[in-house]
């Protein structure tokens, strides 16, 4: 797909088809571009958890509750370390979530290329999900998604809602 028209055609999805598995080679191709996102000084403080087995997203769907959340067949967590990550001198600003927002979005685009259904969550329960994924107190956690072919009732909306670049773009 060109790029434009991906940007376009992607969107949050919030219906699953809760018999197709996604296949390890397109897991892995989404995996990749999120290996291949810049990070600042190309620290790459991450790792990516694609959580697929019942068990694993049994715990791990107890963070965010809703229907279509749970019908997703995996479950993707960019998870990052703040002591990995670089920081400013001058201000001690800490690029991890910075870092972690590119990797998650090089991934939701691949996943939109791919065909896939995502929908970028942040408000989950982060205490239940760092349980879950037993991750320690300088591991955080920005975002989520869930990753699933869309449901056969999914309707795909063919209109995004933006401001005009009049609104937003100032040339100086």
């Amino acid at each position: 797909m060109e790029y434009l028209e991906l940007i376009h055609h992607r969107e949050s999805v919030r219906s699953y088809d809760t018999e197709q598995k996604i296949s390890k080679d397109i897991l892995n191709r989404i995996a990749e571009a999120g290996r291949l996102a810049p990070s600042a000084a190309n620290r790459q403080p991450w790792k990516f958890l694609i959580v697929s087995s019942e068990e694993m997203l049994k715990s791990v769907r107890a963070c965010y509750t809703k229907q279509w959340f749970a019908d997703a067949p995996h479950i993707l967590v960019v998870v990052g370390n703040k002591n990995d990550a670089w920081v400013r001198s001058f201000d001690s600003y800490n690029s991890i979530e910075t870092d972690l927002t590119i990797a998650m979005d090089h991934m939701i685009l691949a996943a939109t290329n791919e065909g896939i259904g995502t929908c970028w969550i942040a408000a989950f329960d982060p205490e239940i999900l760092r349980n879950a994924l037993s991750l320690s107190k300088n591991e955080v956690i920005f975002a989520i998604t869930p990753l699933g072919y869309p449901g056969k009732n999914y309707q795909k909306k063919n209109l995004k809602n933006r401001k005009s670049l009049d609104e937003i773009v100032q040339f100086m």
